[in-house]
């Protein structure tokens, strides 16, 4: 099996780093990589600037772009042979509920479902970075269970594990994305000039985290797996808007 391993940390995280240990012994293993964090690029691509990749000394690529552009350019240039699956991670921080839009290690996975590759996309819900070996565990044993289990070709799965030993794991959860109430506003500073400079506030606090929502798993000590679509159409809209609209045209 050959792997396409990348993220949005950037090349030199540690998450991608253990995960490469733990695939590198199931398969043969690709790194392409930001040569910096990314975090909340989501599907960006850079068009007006040159992309270019440089091989580091412990064989990884880093790349002056996006984790859809070390996607892209790993599948079209970088590599030999296409690969049989992309994985994406292990992201220092949550991706549950709405955080996947704007996650970049999700949209690394979503590019490589977007040419034609079944993806993972892996993250460690934490901050203190203190057990990347479990969530590393959990996601080859979920790539061998794929060759009996193919995902469909409209969707990619969503790995959220708790920053805990793999022993006190409670199990494996397959859930919905959640929701968040609205992050806190924007925070205003005033730069060394004089000039005012803006920073994202925090998080919202989880405003849809019952049974069955990934926020619910990983807070009980479950792995939670969400199936996630690449196609966003509401369909359950289309034939009350097509009423609507008829008076338009």
């Amino acid at each position: 099996m050959k792997i396409l391993l990348s993220n949005d940390d950037g090349v030199h995280a540690k998450g991608i780093s253990v995960l490469y240990e733990a695939l590198s012994k199931i398969a043969d293993v690709t790194v392409i990589a930001p040569d910096r964090n990314c975090s909340g690029a989501s599907n960006s691509l850079t068009l007006l600037n040159p992309l270019r990749a440089t091989q580091l000394e412990n064989g990884f690529y880093s790349v002056n772009g996006t984790p859809t552009d070390c996607v892209h350019l790993g599948v079209n240039q970088l590599l030999d042979e296409e690969p049989d699956l992309v994985v994406a991670g292990i992201n220092n921080g949550a991706n549950l509920g709405d955080d996947t839009l704007y996650s970049g290690t999700v949209a690394a996975a979503t590019e490589g479902r977007h040419l034609g590759l079944p993806a993972i996309a892996v993250s460690l819900c934490s901050k203190k970075e203190a057990n990347y070996e479990t969530a590393a565990a959990v996601v080859v044993k979920i790539i061998k269970q794929l060759s009996s289990h193919p995902l469909p070709k409209d969707q990619i799965i969503n790995v959220n594990v708790p920053d805990i030993p793999l022993t006190e794991l409670k199990g494996v959860k397959v859930t919905r994305l959640g929701a968040r109430h609205k992050a806190d506003t924007m925070t205003e500073q005033i730069d060394p000039w004089g000039r005012s400079v803006f920073w994202y506030g925090s998080l919202g606090s989880e405003s849809d985290a019952g049974e069955g929502t990934d926020f619910f798993a990983v807070n009980q000590g479950y792995v939670a797996v969400t199936p996630l679509k690449v196609d966003m159409t509401a369909y359950e809209t289309m034939d009350a808007m097509s009423s609507w609209l008829e008076e338009v045209s």
